[in-house]
């Protein structure tokens, strides 16, 4: 049977039930009392039907469902079947509700940026990322036309040949961005934002690095190769000018084995197929050994002291001694002769520290930044004269990171340069470590 019937059958059986009614009046007190006993019961049940359509307009104007009338007859199913019908739809705005809160979240947590615009580019709703890449304000420039929030003649150009299949790479705000629009809907068009400046100058870092590292190996390549040419051009050539010959060559080879070296150490220290093998690390033997080695590169032509007041470390002794020697080296390269070279090894609060300080050229502020950077010379001619291969405080820089440090650089020009590796205080060796060993 149709469920629709169902519902008719009691209205139904009281129509039935009044007809009865009246015609047992009619049969036992005339047809006047049964017509008007037929008459009062349709009229009681008009003004029930009336009082019931009453109640659900009011329930209609504010459909909450714990207000929902009760019913009579017929009027209990469908106010049953209205009060199941509000209590669904609102599961499915609590549903609907939890969903945007949450799609909210996202797009406020999005690193990229989200614009929503109508069809005639006005903004609807942008997340922080577009505000941040693009300037805008929701609250201040909701409703405003974007293109006349965001004036960049590129964007512009884009926007009126509507190529949108191609991202557009804009620099806006002393960022690079990669902008696209993506319509959807008949009426909406997105516009999503993807800040590339790190991975520009990352890209730019590979660039240099691969151009710098070709240049420094040209040269002695260079050399070599020249000298090689007039050998084989000049068999009898004077033995005095082969020797020469022969060592700069010498020179030249240990300069390019000293960059493959280095260029080695920074991919090892950069790959995370080689992890840090921490170990007791004796700071006193390490540092006494890099001074001898120092002042045979000084030749006599500096004045070294060493202090020793911190205590032992964890870490990896190849990777600190590598780190600690270039501080030195790079030291004696940029001290004239008579110059001074201090180092001290002490604990403080924060941590142990080594401070290298130097009486040499120095150099402006505004190299500080850019000091550990691969190639990266202050004095490029001075460099050369010294052997340097401009990777030794991108060494220094890498291993201070395995080893959770940092590096702090002072320098004045011509008066001197502190360099002061920071390390953190959990590295330190424990006195009941000392005593276990």
């Amino acid at each position: 049977m149709n469920p629709q019937m169902l519902f008719w059958i009691p209205a139904a059986l009281r129509m039935l039930l009044i007809f009865a009614v009246s015609a047992v009046a009619w049969f036992f007190w005339g047809p006047v009392c049964g017509l008007l006993l037929c008459l009062m019961s349709m009229v009681a049940m008009v003004v029930l039907q009336l009082y019931y359509l009453y109640r659900l307009g009011g329930w209609l104007d504010n459909p909450r469902g714990e207000k929902l009338p009760d019913g009579w007859g017929a009027w209990t199913d469908i106010f049953s079947r209205l009060y199941r019908l509000r209590r669904d739809d609102e599961k499915n705005q609590a549903e609907l509700s939890e969903w945007l809160a949450r799609f909210r979240q996202a797009m406020h947590l999005l690193p990229d940026g989200v614009v929503i615009m109508d069809d005639v580019l006005f903004l609807e709703w942008c997340n922080p990322a577009a505000e941040r890449h693009l300037g805008l304000q929701h609250g201040r420039d909701k409703g405003m036309r974007v293109t006349n929030l965001i004036r960049n003649p590129d964007f512009i150009d884009y926007i009126i040949l509507g190529r949108y299949d191609q991202p557009l790479m804009l620099t806006l705000r002393e960022r690079k961005l990669v902008v696209q629009i993506i319509p959807f809907e008949n009426r909406r068009q997105i516009l999503v934002t993807h800040d590339a400046t790190e991975s520009e100058r990352i890209d730019m870092m590979r660039r240099d690095f691969i151009a710098n590292a070709s240049h420094e190996l040209r040269t002695p390549l260079t050399v070599i190769n020249g000298f090689l040419e007039i050998a084989q051009a000049h068999p009898n050539l004077d033995p005095n000018v082969r020797a020469g010959h022969l060592k700069m060559m010498t020179e030249q080879g240990h300069r390019m084995q000293n960059l493959i070296g280095d260029m080695l150490t920074l991919t090892r220290l950069e790959s995370i197929d080689y992890p840090m093998r921490p170990e007791r690390v004796n700071i006193h033997a390490m540092l006494k050994n890099i001074l001898q080695e120092v002042e045979v590169l000084s030749a006599g032509q500096h004045v070294f002291s060493l202090r020793v007041e911190g205590p032992d470390i964890n870490g990896s002794t190849e990777e600190l001694r590598s780190a600690f020697n270039n501080l030195v080296s790079n030291a004696v390269r940029y001290t004239p002769p008579g110059g001074k070279i201090d180092l001290l090894w002490q604990n403080t609060m924060a941590g142990p520290q080594l401070v290298v300080r130097d009486s040499g050229i120095g150099f402006s502020p505004e190299h500080i930044s850019r000091l550990t950077e691969r190639f990266y010379r202050v004095d490029k001619s001075r460099s050369r004269e010294t052997q340097g291969t401009g990777l030794g405080l991108a060494i220094v820089k890498h291993v201070l990171l395995r080893h959770g440090g940092t590096l702090a650089v002072e320098s004045t020009p011509d008066k001197g340069s502190v360099f002061t590796v920071r390390l953190p205080a959990s590295i330190v060796v424990e006195k009941a470590d000392l005593l276990n060993d």
